[in-house]
């Protein structure tokens, strides 16, 4: 079988598993491939995520490689460009030849670094932060994390000479080049200066020391080729050009055509994570103000800790029942899950609390509950969260003008309706749901010069509309919502302390 014209090949290396799409210069999807990682994050210590670097991020690429090379092959077609994108902004210690030093501390979900922060804002200042770096320095920022690290795995530090995230890492054992996109230099707070789109030289060395800081790219430039290392690795053909590649979610974004000052991209998955286009910055102490991925754009963004991850959970904890049939159960609870409220921080919370300290809170619950109940609780948490940040969104300097909602979560349609019930806006869902594969697929094209930076390979598919006869009722609970968290936050944060302790001891 052949395929006329070359190949883009996007790959996305995410929590729950890893992605590759093959798709020709007009989006259309020749190939897939995906490997399921459901354990591939550790959680040593309470607050702490970490990733195998080399047995789950290399590993993945080598993978997807060898199954989309051989998918292109078999058509007769060449691979033309390549771009990676992953979790982050991470902190991953190797050696000149990255070999990583210890596993990769990952984004905001690992919350180590707290007396960091504190120690960070102190010299430099909240306000000084915000105006420099455009984003406040909270469990997110990699520069409070490197300083975890000096003070606490000295041994690790002093052997340090590069630093990764997951793209960096894998663009490196690619081509051997040690590259950072801006958009995850950006986020790597309070290393980056956004207004100049460069590294703060004094605050870099402050933080970093002598680790060379890697050299800077936009995410759709190519920084290299795959060399015959990493061809043989790989399957992958060597001198195949690679973008610098970037985060996860700015590179779903792209694949479902937000692009225009206003768009907003809502991502459902194991977190729940919002990027939104704007025309110009405007720094706020409760949102990420960042770069995009192609040259002198701009981007506002926010994230949940959980979302996803808490259903995970509960199918866990009813023992492993269908998520078709939880689905059904969760359908069939009335709006307001019969008088249950779910605070859905169990990882702490990110936007727009910005607390390492909150935990799950579950409200009204009696004998009658059900699992069914829990799992529409669930949903419905999210869609509180989802009100507040897009609230939030609303009142700093660009205005949410259109909402797409993207990722697994989409799928089904009971998750988006609630969503949408609770927050009072709609939601555009694309047809094209691969992820933020699909965005690297047409980063690469881009970035090669195959087509123009403008094009969108996005479609829609279905508009989710919020029902306008569960506004009074929503509106209700959402100031509970709000109310409980304040409400319960001194004995959260006393339980907290609690696990803590006996995390030190080693009774977990």
């Amino acid at each position: 079988m052949s395929e006329a014209g070359p190949l883009v090949l996007g790959i996305d290396l995410g929590t729950g598993s890893s992605k590759g799409v093959l798709a020709t210069l007009e989006g259309k999807v020749v190939a897939t491939a995906t490997v399921p990682r459901p354990s591939s994050m550790s959680l040593p210590r309470p607050g702490w995520a970490e990733v195998d670097a080399e047995a789950v991020w290399w590993t993945d690429v080598c993978s997807i490689g060898r199954q989309l090379a051989a998918q292109a092959a078999h058509r007769a077609c060449t691979v033309a460009a390549l771009c990676v994108s992953g979790v982050g902004p991470c902190l991953l210690p190797t050696d000149a030849r990255a070999v990583p030093l210890r596993p990769a501390i990952l984004y905001g979900i690992d919350m180590r670094a707290t007396a960091e922060i504190d120690e960070l804002t102190r010299r430099y200042g909240d306000d000084t932060v915000l105006q420099v770096a455009g984003t406040p320095l909270t469990t997110q920022a990699v520069g409070p994390k490197a300083l975890w690290l000096r003070h606490n795995e000295p041994e690790v530090w002093s052997r340090t000479r590069e630093w990764h995230t997951s793209t960096s890492y894998v663009v490196r054992r690619l081509t051997g080049e040690y590259v950072m996109d801006h958009h995850t230099a950006s986020q790597s707070v309070p290393l980056y200066d956004l207004a100049r789109e460069s590294w703060h030289s004094s605050w870099y060395g402050e933080v970093m020391g002598d680790v060379p800081a890697p050299r800077l790219a936009w995410g759709s430039e190519v920084v290299g080729s795959v060399s015959e290392a990493a061809a043989a690795e790989t399957g992958l053909p060597a001198g195949t050009p690679v973008c610098a590649g970037t985060v996860d979610a700015w590179a779903e974004a792209l694949s479902a055509g937000v692009s225009d000052p206003g768009d907003l991209m809502v991502m459902y998955g194991s977190t729940m994570f919002f990027v939104q286009v704007v025309d110009r910055p405007a720094a706020h102490p409760l949102l990420w103000n960042t770069t995009g991925v192609m040259p002198g754009s701009r981007t506002r963004a926010a994230g949940m800790a959980t979302s996803g991850s808490i259903t995970t959970w509960l199918q866990d904890l009813v023992g492993g029942a269908g998520f078709e049939t939880l689905q059904a159960e969760a359908a069939a609870v009335p709006p307001g899950s019969d008088g249950l409220l779910l605070l859905p921080y169990f990882a702490g919370e990110r936007t727009p609390i910005f607390d390492p300290q909150a935990s799950g809170v579950l409200a009204g619950l009696t004998l009658r509950h059900t699992r069914g109940h829990l799992l529409r609780a669930t949903y419905e948490a999210t869609g509180h969260a989802v009100r507040q940040i897009v609230d939030l969104l609303d009142d700093v300097a660009t205005p949410v003008r259109r909402i797409v909602a993207v990722g697994g979560g989409t799928q089904g349609g009971l998750w988006p309706q609630i969503v949408s019930d609770v927050s009072g806006r709609e939601q555009l869902v694309p047809t094209e749901t691969i992820g933020a594969s699909y965005g690297d697929a047409l980063i690469a094209a881009v970035g090669a010069g195959l087509v123009p930076a403008t094009t969108s390979w996005a479609t829609e598919d279905r508009v989710v509309e919020p029902r306008t006869a569960l506004s009074e009722l929503y509106a209700g609970m959402h100031a509970d919502y709000q109310a409980l968290y304040e409400s319960t936050r001194p004995v959260v944060h006393r339980l907290a302390e609690l696990r803590q302790r006996n995390a030190a001891m080693g009774r977990t």
